[in-house]
């Protein structure tokens, strides 16, 4: 009886290094197929090129543009309103001499 026993507890034990030995063969191979995608991902990020730094840089080039237009606009319209403020002065200069007068 007793040897009937240790005869179940040591095939017992196998089943249970069995199963284990399987488990750990699968996650063995899980994590090399996750390792092979993620060196697989990274070159393929290394070697594509970057398309939206391109596009980035057409964006700057025509918002800058957009913005030099607004710049100009705005300085002329500072020198006429400086013109405007001078022909002003002109004018009270004038009317100033012929009040004097």
């Amino acid at each position: 009886m007793v040897k009937l026993e240790d005869v179940l507890a040591a095939v017992s034990l196998k089943d249970n290094e069995k199963k284990k030995n399987t488990l750990l063969w699968i996650l063995a191979v899980i994590g090399a197929v996750a390792a092979v995608a993620a060196i697989a991902y990274a070159v393929y990020r290394y070697m594509t090129p970057d398309y939206l730094e391109d596009f980035d840089d057409d964006f700057d080039d025509d918002f800058d543009d957009f913005f030099e237009d607004d710049e100009e606009d705005e300085e002329e319209e500072a020198e006429e309103e400086a013109e405007e403020a001078e022909e002003a002065a002109e004018e009270a200069e004038e009317e100033a001499k012929e009040d004097e007068e």
